[in-house]
């Protein structure tokens, strides 16, 4: 497990990142128009968030969502601002092509923990910022047991099993069950919200690592 996850996860991870973002840029260059076109000429959005060892780097999304405000100049919720084409891309998990340059760069890995907002840094417990440990990944464990429609909770159990257990079978495995989740469109939003409502921290401090969650 050491000896692929230092050093043949990050060769598969550039080889086949290299080779999907070729294969799919007549996609990406359709999409970045429609969004363009939908946002104002803002296709993209580049945002700072925690990588492996909690280093900073800027990943790079689609603008599935407009800057639209109330009368306040208070942005208004997700669901008000996610365009039609930006919940298509959402759906259809085409909004993570982008990240695949943040893989060829390093800064994330096919699979691993998702990368989450810097403000949450703080607030992890000791065991939730194990995630860490790792490099991030376009989808991960957690997103094939649930991604957005699961709690906060068992999301970072999700991502801590992965930590202890990656292996180059897990890795193929997740990538499969990836494929079976993006054809269902199955946890793409938490109930009631448009995607996910924000971390607030684990009230309780008795955070204990699911162990029970394996392949």
């Amino acid at each position: 497990m050491k000896v692929y996850s230092r050093f043949f996860k990050r060769l598969i991870d550039f080889v086949l990142s290299l080779v999907a973002f070729i294969v799919l840029l007549p996609v990406f260059l359709v999409v970045t128009l429609l969004l363009a076109t939908a946002n104002d000429g803002k296709p993209f959005f580049l945002q700072p968030r925690p990588g492996k060892d909690g280093r900073i780097f800027r990943v790079i999304k689609y603008k599935t969502m407009n800057d639209r405000r109330d009368e306040r100049g208070k942005l208004l919720s997700d669901a008000e601002r996610l365009t039609p084409i930006g919940a298509f891309v959402r759906k259809t998990s085409l909004d993570e092509i982008p990240q695949l340059l943040n893989v060829i760069a390093g800064d994330m890995s096919l699979i691993g923990p998702r990368p989450l907002l810097v403000e949450y840094l703080p607030l992890y417990n000791e065991t939730q910022g194990r995630r860490h440990e790792v490099r991030p990944g376009i989808t991960g464990w957690a997103q094939v047991n649930g991604r957005n429609a699961i709690s906060w909770e068992e999301k970072f159990r999700y991502d801590v099993w992965y930590v202890d257990n990656v292996s180059f079978l897990l890795d193929v495995k997740i990538i499969f069950m990836t494929i079976g989740k993006v054809f269902k469109s199955e946890g793409i939003s938490a109930e009631g919200v448009a995607t996910m409502e924000r971390f607030r921290g684990t009230p309780s401090a008795s955070f204990t690592q699911e162990k029970s969650n394996h392949p």
